[in-house]
């Protein structure tokens, strides 16, 4: 059974930075995308940032320069570093990972960036 878990989420104020980590674990199928979503209250889920295993990276235009994504393949972990966190950051961020042609999602965490 595959498992996504996260951690890192948080409240900061505006100008912070943190940093999300997610681990995968479960498929018999290597892990190819990993990425991260958000979804703000009342809005739909939208693309943060996305790597693959041979680290080709893609973000969001509302998050370049500030967000940094990475991964471990060894360990199936997906990591992003944000700062100059902005109050419309404010989201539940989610993991997503690939195997065999299917996402697997995680539970998400919170992130909160106060004015």
């Amino acid at each position: 059974q595959v498992q996504v878990v996260e951690s890192g989420g948080g409240s900061v104020q505006a100008g912070g930075s943190l940093r999300l980590s997610c681990a995968a674990s479960g498929s018999a199928f290597r892990f190819n995308s990993m990425g991260w979503y958000r979804q703000a209250p009342g809005k739909q889920r939208e693309l943060v940032a996305t790597i693959t295993s041979g680290a080709i990276k893609t973000y969001a235009d509302s998050v370049k320069g500030r967000v940094t994504i990475s991964r471990d393949n060894a360990k199936n972990a997906v990591y992003l570093q944000m700062n100059s966190l902005k109050p419309e950051d404010t989201a539940v961020y989610f993991c997503k990972a690939v195997a065999g042609f299917q996402d697997y999602w995680g539970q998400g965490t919170q992130v909160t960036v106060s004015p």
